[in-house]
């Protein structure tokens, strides 16, 4: 494959790739339909920062924010069916079962893992450490500029923690399982390995918890995350891929192509990308490594530790010699 030059790097040498967005196809069909899938997502991005923004405290909960995360959740479900980006995303009844023990890992092992060893065990004891005094100068900023602030800062970590997955081996091999998935939905930012989804979660973002409406409109303004892994097409208007982390960035940073993968780290903001120049804008069907070799359950449990262990192995191990007898 020849590939296409992005700035000083070869894209799609290895693997089938689009690249420029005058080359991704369009939604088509009805005005109608494609009006739904231009607008859908500014819409729902709006809705949601002016629910946060408006509602009265007693909705103003985490367990209201929880409530509102499953039924949209479950709408882009339905959206898959309807729309989908690629028919071999379509997903099946092993990847449902897949993805569903990850969402239930999620919730449950995880969140007691991170009770008591995550950033939020951190955060607490440096905020009993802290004058809130020092923190007037913040609270005392427009709320949607300290809900853009916590979701900004806490992107901008995930940023430089993911670039670091793809860039030191150690943190690498936890996080290669998430890229063994060879199709995205709305769930798969769920899979992967659990020491690689602990890390993933780690960020500074809890710290602001003490303007807890300001944290909650953070939710909602960050919350274009969810279009990462999701099979929808849409029709995203310029001024949101260029500010935004869409289905087509996350599917190059998914696809079998070694260096489109070193690219769109960004959890919701593509524009740190931008920034530091690792922005690619494309897409890719052909997702996963190996050829698109498909990872069990078990090996995703067990893959960091045993290819670790053959890393070490060959890095440190001496071969055995046999002394041969003197004549």
């Amino acid at each position: 494959m020849d590939g296409v030059r992005v700035g000083k790097r070869m894209i799609g040498t290895q693997s089938p790739v689009t690249i420029g967005w005058e080359n991704i196809p369009k939604v088509e069909g009805s005005q109608l339909k494609r009006f739904v899938f231009t607008w859908f997502q500014p819409f729902f991005w709006f809705a949601f920062i002016a629910f946060w923004y408006y509602a009265p405290n007693s909705l103003a909960t985490a367990s209201t924010g929880l409530t509102i995360g499953i039924g949209f959740r479950l709408l882009l479900m339905a959206l898959e069916w309807i729309n989908p980006r690629f028919e071999s995303w379509q997903i099946t009844w092993k990847e449902f079962v897949t993805d569903l023990f990850y969402v239930g890992l999620g919730y449950t092992i995880l969140r007691i893992v991170d009770s008591y060893i995550g950033s939020d065990v951190l955060i607490k004891v440096m905020q009993t450490h802290f004058h809130f005094e020092s923190f007037k100068w913040f609270t005392g900023l427009p709320l949607l500029l300290q809900a853009f602030l916590i979701a900004f800062i806490f992107d901008f970590g995930q940023y430089w923690m993911h670039r670091g997955m793809h860039n030191w081996y150690p943190l690498w091999l936890p996080h290669s399982v998430h890229h063994y998935i060879t199709q995205l939905n709305v769930n798969k930012g769920a899979v992967g390995n659990p020491v690689e989804l602990f890390l993933i979660g780690l960020g500074v973002g809890g710290f602001f918890d003490f303007v807890p409406r300001a944290f909650l409109l953070a939710g909602a303004i960050g919350g274009v995350g969810a279009y990462q892994h999701i099979n929808v097409r849409f029709n995203s208007p310029r001024w949101w891929r260029f500010l935004f982390n869409t289905t087509e960035h996350h599917s190059l940073h998914h696809s079998q192509d070694y260096e489109a993968t070193r690219s769109n780290y960004s959890g919701s903001f593509i524009f740190i990308d931008r920034m530091f120049g690792t922005c690619i804008d494309g897409e890719a069907e052909l997702l996963g490594m190996e050829g698109g070799r498909r990872m069990s359950i078990p090996e995703q449990m067990t893959y960091p530790f045993t290819e670790g262990w053959k890393t070490l192995k060959e890095k440190f191990g001496r071969v055995s010699t046999v002394a041969v007898p003197a004549e």
